[in-house]
């Protein structure tokens, strides 16, 4: 027994929710992932142990206990108005995101031969010049495999969101589930979860691809190997 049209227009729904707060995640993620990575090079040591704080506390928190904080918890602390369940998973997968991002990004500065950066000294570049023309765009190959493993690894946790009631590809599933199991011509669990595993997988091979594509180009562009 296959789906229905309107199960699977509830799936494409739920998938495309989904994408958002992959695509959402995966901004405030890179943001924070440089910021941070940048920040734990710094040579000043306040800024250095604030990046660390940031990094320790968002990789120490699981990320469904980040995502009922945003949702429930600050709003109440704050006596503020519930926070959109949207912007709470996009904020709660994007901060978790940055925080294992900053070591990949961290690593692969510090990665760039010493060489490099001893002839920005002497040509007189400023710190900003030198990350700038020199050491990132040497990092960027060396940034991207392990950073499009996390961007799946992430895809994976979208499905968290369904628990604060977002209409994302895993809540829609067990929506059509929970609507079939008194229905006359009941759908098959097998079935519909095969469906959702297909559109998951879809999915992870569109940013593995995507990743792909971009490692080529920055090798190109950068010259590495």
């Amino acid at each position: 027994m296959i789906l229905n049209a309107r199960q699977y227009g509830n799936l494409l729904e739920g998938t495309l929710v989904t994408i958002q707060v992959i695509v959402g995640s995966f901004a405030l993620g890179t943001f924070m992932a440089v910021v941070m990575g940048v920040a734990r090079l710094s040579d000043k040591k306040w800024i250095r142990q604030a990046a660390l704080v940031y990094i320790e506390f968002a990789r120490g928190i699981s990320a469904i206990i980040l995502l009922f904080w945003m949702a429930y918890a600050l709003p109440i602390l704050f006596g503020a108005p519930s926070m959109p369940p949207m912007l709470a998973g996009i904020l709660a997968l994007g901060l978790n995101m940055g925080a294992y991002g900053a070591e990949i990004v961290r690593g692969a500065i510090q990665a760039v031969p010493k060489g490099q950066t001893e002839a920005t000294i002497a040509l007189n570049m400023t710190d900003r010049q030198r990350l700038r023309h020199v050491v990132f765009p040497q990092a960027v190959p060396i940034i991207l495999p392990p950073y499009g493993n996390l961007t799946i690894e992430v895809l994976k946790g979208t499905a968290l969101v369904s628990l604060i009631a977002l209409n994302d590809l895993a809540r829609v599933a067990q929506v059509i589930r929970q609507n079939n199991v008194i229905s006359d011509s009941p759908v098959p669990l097998a079935i519909l979860y095969l469906n959702v595993l297909v559109i998951y997988l879809i999915l992870a091979q569109v940013i593995a691809q995507l990743f792909k594509v971009a490692e080529r180009r920055s090798a190109r562009r950068f010259g590495s190997t």
